[in-house]
């Protein structure tokens, strides 16, 4: 079996245990069961199968009953924990303690890092600031970001890029952009990005207020569409960024590093043919 840090979904662990087990002696669900201290034999099938959920109380069972141990049985128990989260304040919780555990025992957990990237928003503004100012201090890279960084906050930010390879420090001192991407799971991921949206778009309220105008540029518009011509306005904007990635991409002298939020959400339910009236 590959090792636990590996897996993102705590039943599909438990299937490949089973599998494995069965592989090599006799072992049913009822055995599993059994062995985890579980009345009903088919509990741990029902779990795996998605049809309920590992209840808190199991965790401990079906762990000892695997042979976890440490941070292992630790990683396993905030798998359950994230995915009977209810929602995202949750999920981001034990993320955050996934990358606590992970940091305190030196071991990388991919969707930690891509949940701490995304969940930090001087994580990409550094490693975009980072490159253009080589030789810079830790204080002067601080200085120029206006969310509020400390020097030590950089460092610990730049440190981390580093490790997951979204920066490479040269012999020099100075840092460069890697073409790695941010990676993570299919539950994680964008999990990661609303988190992201949903901080980059508090800052947007506080540019409004602080920035002057000059500097930035806020426009909105209130429709009334339907969802075929919602389904074209998304095209145009997803056609829209890519075109401002590339026109991006033609800079060569970067001086400034600069957030486009590009948004568009209801501020309505929606009115069914009745309640509008057209069918009178």
């Amino acid at each position: 079996m590959k090792p636990i840090m590996e897996y993102k979904d705590y039943r599909q662990y438990m299937r490949d245990f089973y599998a494995e087990r069965k592989r090599n002696s006799y072992f049913t669900w009822r055995k599993f069961a059994s062995l985890a201290g579980f009345a009903s034999p088919a509990y741990l099938k029902l779990v795996c199968d998605g049809e309920t959920r590992l209840s808190k109380p199991g965790i401990a069972k079906v762990a000892r009953a695997m042979g976890l141990e440490g941070f292992d049985y630790t990683y396993f128990a905030l798998l359950v924990k994230f995915m009977n989260a209810k929602n995202d304040s949750e999920r981001e919780a034990v993320l955050k303690e996934i990358d606590h555990e992970a940091r305190m025992n030196k071991i990388r957990i991919v969707d930690a890092d891509a949940f701490r990237y995304y969940e930090t928003p001087a994580c990409p503004v550094i490693r975009e600031l980072a490159p253009v100012m080589p030789g810079a201090t830790l204080g002067e890279l601080a200085s120029k970001i206006r969310q509020g960084v400390t020097a030590a906050e950089v460092r610990e930010i730049l440190q981390f890029l580093v490790k997951t390879n979204l920066l490479q420090k040269n012999a020099d001192g100075t840092y460069e952009q890697t073409q790695k991407a941010v990676k993570g799971s299919k539950e994680t991921i964008p999990l990661a990005i609303r988190t992201m949206n949903r901080k980059m778009s508090e800052l947007a309220v506080r540019s409004i207020i602080k920035d002057p105008v000059e500097e930035r540029n806020f426009s909105g518009i209130t429709m009334g569409i339907n969802k075929s011509i919602y389904d074209r306005i998304v095209k145009e904007i997803d056609a829209f960024r890519k075109k401002i990635i590339n026109i991006a991409n033609e800079c060569s002298k970067i001086d400034q590093v600069y957030q486009m939020n590009l948004q568009m959400f209801p501020l309505t339910d929606k009115v069914s043919t009745s309640e509008s009236g057209k069918d009178k």
